[in-house]
Order: C-alpha cells, then sequence, then structure tokens
C-alpha cells in the first residue's frame, strides 16, 4: 500500500481538510484505488479510523506500507497492521533536508541522498546517510538531525526484489495522479464542503485508473508473497 494525506481547497475558509488516501497493488501488479476519505487532519485516529475500515472491508494485512513520515500514520499502521513493513518516502526525506542547507549547497547534498538512496544494500544505505549527517553536522546541524531522523524506515524497500525499489523507495504511485487531479480541483478555486471534493476526487481518480499501469518486476509478486505465507506459516508452528 501508498498512503498519503492531500490537501485541497474545500470547506469554509478557516478550515484545511485532507484527503487520505491509499492505493494498492495486488499480487498480480494491478494497482487499485483502496480507500478516499476525508478527514480533518492526519491525525493518528483519522489513519486508525480508515485501517479499521479497510480491515473491515475484507483487507488482508499488507506487506508493506509506504508513506511520507508522518507521525499519525505510522501510530495507526503500528496498532492496526502491525506485521506490515514499513517504508518512509524518499522524496519528502528528501525535501526536509535540502530545506535546511543553503541554495549552494543543495546539489551535492542532493547527489549524496540519491547516492544513499541508489546503494545496492541497507548497510551501505545507512553508512552512507551517516558519513552525509557528519558532513553536514557542524554548520548545518538541523540538516543533519533530518539525515539520521527514521532511518530504519528508510531502508525497508530493500528487503524486497531490486526490481520494485524504484516503486518501493517513494510515494510517487499517489503523488503522480494528484498531479492530474490538482489541475482540476484548482481551477475550481475552492470547493464548498469537503464532500465535493471527496466526489470529484473519486470521479478523475477512476477515471485516471484505466491507463495505471502494472508495477516494473511484478513477475516477481507471487514469490514475495510466497515467502511471506511460508513465514506467517513457520511462526503459527512455533506457537
Amino acid at each position: 500500500l501508498w498512503a498519503d494525506g492531500v490537501y485541497l481547497g474545500a470547506g469554509p475558509d478557516d478550515e484545511r481538510r485532507a484527503l487520505l488516501v491509499v492505493i494498492g497493488v495486488d499480487a498480480s501488479g494491478n494497482k487499485h484505488l483502496v480507500a478516499l476519505s476525508e478527514a480533518m487532519a492526519e491525525s493518528e485516529q483519522s489513519w486508525t479510523d480508515l485501517f479499521v475500515d479497510l480491515k473491515a472491508r475484507g483487507m488482508v494485512h499488507p506487506l508493506l506500507v509506504v508513506a511520507d513520515g508522518a507521525d499519525g500514520l505510522w501510530a495507526a499502521l503500528s496498532k492496526t497492521c502491525p506485521d506490515a513493513a514499513q517504508q518512509r518516502c524518499w522524496v519528502h526525506k528528501m525535501r526536509n533536508v535540502l530545506d535546511k542547507v543553503p541554495h549552494k549547497h543543495k546539489p551535492a547534498t542532493r547527489g549524496a541522498l540519491r547516492e544513499a538512496m541508489d546503494a545496492p544494500t541497507a548497510r551501505a544505505t545507512r553508512q552512507l546517510l551517516a558519513n552525509l549527517a557528519r558532513s553536514l553536522e557542524r554548520d548545518y546541524p538541523k540538516a543533519a538531525a533530518r539525515v539520521r531522523d527514521d532511518v530504519d524506515r528508510m531502508v525497508t524497500y530493500q528487503r524486497f526484489p531490486q526490481a520494485h525499489w524504484m516503486h518501493l523507495r517513494t510515494s510517487n504511485i499517489i503523488e503522480s495522479p494528484f498531479a492530474t487531479v490538482k489541475t482540476r480541483t484548482n481551477a475550481c478555486k475552492r470547493l464548498r464542503t469537503g464532500a465535493s471534493a471527496t466526489y470529484l476526487v473519486y470521479a478523475l481518480l477512476t477515471r485516471l485508473t484505466g491507463s495505471w499501469r502494472k508495477i516494473k518486476g511484478y513477475q516477481e509478486l507471487r514469490t514475495v508473497i510466497a515467502i511471506r505465507d511460508a513465514n506467517a506459516l513457520d511462526k503459527s508452528h512455533a506457537a
């Protein structure tokens, strides 16, 4: 699953509502819009309600959830889907780090982050991030802190087949279709109610799903699922 909160101009002028979005990929590699829910904020309770609803609708525990790093989402996920692996979006990570360095150092810092993201192993990624944090520590301690933040969730994708990495490192599977959606919603200036925004976005996304492609390396998904099921069986025997 990929999960994110998207903010649109909807509701009263003094409110900023979010649409909680979940897109999933099935065992055949096909993407699906799994959930679209209006919320006042990306709070732990809002995300908990959404995941509880998904389970009530028949969703099995996901293998992996990719998100942007919102604490409320991770807390809700840990409670409702404790066996799901968690991956934080590298694009959001990079934005957070680059926001804390001056313009002249952005290209080198961006390059170091991309090198860490593209490293072949989790151990190599951790080492490269540690090196970058040390190089930033003296002059840009806030940037160094952002580099060190949540490293465990930055390397989860490396447990999966390398063919899937480009999809698992970021929440682009949500951000890409929403770039198209926002061109339409922005033209509306402001939607009077949250429900209006939800209906419009649902209609736009439903139309876009017809052009969604399978993820790369989808042939390996059944192997991943078989390994997951075998591990689950081993745990049940051990219990």
